[in-house]
């Protein structure tokens, strides 16, 4: 639709670009017939009217895919689901092809790709069968991006985030008549601090109240991971994951091999009591108790007890990365730890890259890409910008300005005003990027009133950060949404 701009010349508003195709796929026996909508939908800011505004202004074209199951003749009644991964500068693809939508990447049973070229399989782990779907690229991740004249930078924003990705999910929403619809978000890491941000946006801007949120591999608050001078926070709670990495790649003694749960439920009560009290003396920790400590640490970690030594008894994340396997010349992953690579060389304090990412990068990229065209007949020239290094760089807190990130407190917030707000929260033990004890840590002080404790679920996957490229994991992952799901919808029959 023209609109003239201030010389007069007519100009040409951005439109929502949107198909929709029909499939069937097979889950759990039965066949699921579903439609898909792929496409930019226009995203528009109020302003306030004035001789030079026209009440709304395009700001971004918004991309998602949206799965609907057909059959059903009320919709009101049927689950929706909004998905989002997180980065910030990562799109949607990693739940939507690795364990929710219909479709998925082909990989082996433990997640190690398969040579190119690639190929997706029908997914009968999905979720489709009982929820709708819809998967949400933030501006400038996927086909997703600022309107002509609008800055791409301004969205770059903790705030902003929340407050765009709110406001697409009120206009599908409205669009698609779903406001009865049981509401539910899932997002994985980053998109965990999204989830919890829109808890509260939605109910407090929009007066959206949701059923439940799942939170894959979570952060809710950035202290426990953020390793920084005077932070001891971090050494404490990532030890259990560097225990359970030393177990997968056998660098423990045969007493601490023999059981994974058991080594770490050790591991997991000297960190939160010996080992806190140490850090907590600092340099007044007698010479005793700090050999003691070494020791342990060596015991629990397969690494050295001078190396221990060295490091003032606090293991970094990513010194650990390269010194676990630095005498066989490999280093292990960040996003799953039970992937190891191999850099330049075996000197140097941290890797040149994570190779649990390299082993998903290009799967998911060429079959995202083939997908959306051949299948779901979306086009467009734009590069479908997967994992986008730029934003990512570029992103801004200034809400959290000199204090760490911390929406625990807006989820807390969200359940007090919405006591029906179930939250499931699934954790991979060999994930060095969001530790569990650090999200159960994060869970254990959120302060809710202790009858809202029932409404979190905690579950656990013998994976990483994307517990679904470990098939045993995302078979267990897809039956506990489906109960999660099940169990957060009201039964008035």
């Amino acid at each position: 639709m023209p609109s003239n701009n201030e010389s007069g010349q007519a100009k040409e508003l951005p439109q929502d670009n949107l198909v929709e195709t029909r499939h069937t796929v097979t889950i759990g026996g039965q066949e699921i017939n579903y439609t898909v909508t792929a496409g930019t939908m226009v995203l528009k800011q109020e302003e306030e009217k004035d001789e030079k505004a026209d009440g709304e202004k395009a700001k971004a074209s918004m991309f998602f895919t949206a799965y609907t199951r057909d059959g059903f003749e009320d919709v009101g009644k049927r689950p929706l689901t909004f998905s989002f991964n997180g980065g910030p500068g990562s799109s949607s693809v990693w739940l939507h092809l690795g364990v929710l939508g219909p479709r998925r990447v082909d990989v082996e049973k433990d997640g190690k790709p398969l040579p190119p070229p690639y190929q997706l399989v029908d997914n009968s782990y999905s979720i489709l069968d009982y929820s709708d779907l819809v998967f949400i690229d933030p501006v400038s991740t996927g086909f997703s991006r600022a309107v002509t004249g609008e800055e791409p930078k301004q969205f770059f924003d903790f705030r902003k985030d929340i407050d765009f990705v709110g406001d697409f999910i009120r206009l599908y929403t409205t669009r698609y008549q779903r406001w009865s619809s049981p509401k539910f978000l899932i997002g994985e890491s980053y998109g965990t601090t999204r989830a919890a941000g829109l808890s509260g946006y939605l109910q407090e801007r929009h007066g959206m109240y949701l059923n439940g949120i799942m939170l894959v591999s979570s952060i809710l608050d950035f202290q426990t991971a953020r390793f920084t001078a005077g932070n001891d926070l971090p050494y404490i709670l990532f030890l259990p994951t560097f225990t359970a990495t030393a177990w997968y790649h056998r660098q423990l003694s045969e007493a601490y091999q023999a059981d994974l749960h058991q080594t770490l439920a050790e591991v997991e009560a000297f960190a939160t009591g010996e080992y806190t009290l140490a850090l907590m003396k600092g340099s007044k920790l007698p010479a005793d108790e700090r050999a003691a400590i070494i020791e342990k640490l060596s015991r629990y970690t397969g690494l050295s007890p001078d190396y221990i030594e060295q490091t003032n008894l606090r293991i970094n994340i990513h010194r650990f990365t390269k010194e676990l396997l630095r005498a066989e010349r490999r280093t292990v992953g960040r996003l799953d730890s039970r992937f190891a690579g191999t850099d330049r060389d075996a000197a140097g304090e941290y890797t040149e890259f994570d190779p649990s990412y390299a082993i998903i990068q290009g799967p998911y990229t060429a079959m995202f890409n083939d997908y959306v065209r051949r299948e779901l007949k979306f086009e467009s020239d734009l590069p479908y910008e997967i994992l986008s290094g730029r934003v990512n760089l570029s992103w801004k807190y200034d809400e959290h300005k000199n204090e760490f990130v911390n929406v625990a407190e807006t989820l807390r917030k969200a359940m007090r005003i919405n006591p029906f707000l179930k939250v499931l929260v699934a954790n991979g033990y060999f994930d060095l990027a969001t530790p569990y004890l650090a999200t159960r840590y994060t869970f254990d002080h959120l302060d809710i009133d202790p009858g809202l404790q029932q409404n979190i679920t905690m579950t656990y996957y013998e994976a990483g950060h994307m517990m679904y490229v470990h098939e045993p994991s995302m078979a267990q992952l897809r039956e506990d949404l489906v109960s999660f799901i099940q169990a957060a919808i009201p039964d008035r029959d």
